[in-house]
C-alpha cells in the first residue's frame, strides 16, 4: 500500500511510442511527511497520518500546532491519514517517486461545485414538450407522486438541489510518469476537482488482471482452428 496527498495542476496531453495521444492529469504530489504513527497496540489499528502543504502558524489553531509540534514537523495545512506501510516513522518524508510507471492507483477528491442546479442539469432529465398546456415550466421536475397512497415522495427521487462539491474516487487509473525534481505524477485520465484542487493518490484497490495473450488466439490446443490442427473434422474434408 503506498499513498501520498498532492493537488491537481490540470489535464494535458503526451504522446506514446507508438505516437498515439494519451490524455494525461498532471499532480503535484506531496512532499508529505509523517505527522502521526497508530499502531495496534495503542490505536487499535495500524495508519500512518501525512501532512502536506507548509501554512504560516498563525493560521492554525492551538490544538493543531500542538499535535504538529509534538511530532517535531513544521505547520502544515492538510492532514489525512492513511493504511501505509508500518515501516514509515514519524518525520519521514514520502516523495512522488514513491510511485513509478505503470502503478495502478485509486485517486480521490472534491468534485466541482455547480451550485443549485435543476434536474435537467443535475439529473439528465428530459425537458417537457413546450405546447399543450405546458407553460413556462418545460425545465421543471413534472409530476411526481401519487395522491392519496402514498401520499408522498420516496426518499433518492431525482429534483433539483445542490450539485457537486462530493467526494468523488475515480479507480485503477495507470502511472504515465513520475518526476520526483518537480514533484510530479502524472496519470492517465481525469481526477476529479477543479486545477489546485486537493487530491489523495492511493494504489488501486482493483485487482488487476495480466494479459495472457493477443485477443482472438486461444492458447488450448483442443479449441485450435482447424487451419492449425490437422485433426479437427472440417479440415480432414476440406
Amino acid at each position: 500500500m503506498k499513498a501520498i496527498i498532492g493537488k491537481k495542476v490540470g489535464m494535458s496531453q503526451i504522446f506514446d511510442t507508438d505516437g498515439k495521444v494519451i490524455p494525461v492529469t498532471v499532480i503535484e504530489a506531496g512532499p508529505c511527511v509523517v505527522v502521526q504513527k497508530k499502531t495496534v497496540e495503542k490505536d487499535g489499528y495500524a495508519a500512518v497520518q501525512l501532512g502536506f502543504e507548509d501554512v504560516p502558524e498563525r493560521k492554525l489553531t492551538k490544538g493543531e500546532m500542538g499535535h504538529l509540534n509534538k511530532a517535531g514537523v513544521s505547520p502544515k495545512k492538510h492532514l489525512k491519514e492513511f493504511d501505509l506501510d508500518a515501516e514509515l516513522n514519524v518525520g519521514d518524508i514520502v516523495k512522488a517517486d514513491t510511485f513509478a510507471e505503470g502503478d495502478h492507483v485509486d485517486v480521490t477528491g472534491i468534485s466541482k461545485g455547480h451550485g443549485y442546479a435543476g434536474v435537467i442539469k443535475r439529473h439528465g432529465a428530459h425537458r417537457l414538450k413546450e405546447t399543450h398546456g405546458t407553460g413556462p415550466v418545460h425545465r421543471h421536475a413534472g409530476s411526481m407522486g401519487s395522491g392519496t397512497d402514498p401520499s408522498r415522495i420516496f426518499k433518492g427521487k431525482i429534483g433539483a438541489g445542490h450539485m457537486g462539491v462530493d467526494q468523488v474516487t475515480i479507480m485503477n487509473l495507470d502511472v504515465v510518469k513520475v518526476d520526483p525534481e518537480l514533484n510530479m505524477i502524472v496519470v492517465r485520465g481525469a481526477v476529479p476537482g477543479p486545477k489546485g484542487g486537493l487530491v489523495t493518490v492511493r494504489t488501486t484497490k482493483k485487482t488487476i488482471l495480466e494479459k495472457k495473450g493477443d485477443a482472438g488466439i486461444s492458447v488450448n490446443p483442443q479449441k485450435a482452428s482447424a487451419r492449425v490442427n490437422p485433426q479437427k473434422a472440417s479440415a480432414r474434408n476440406k
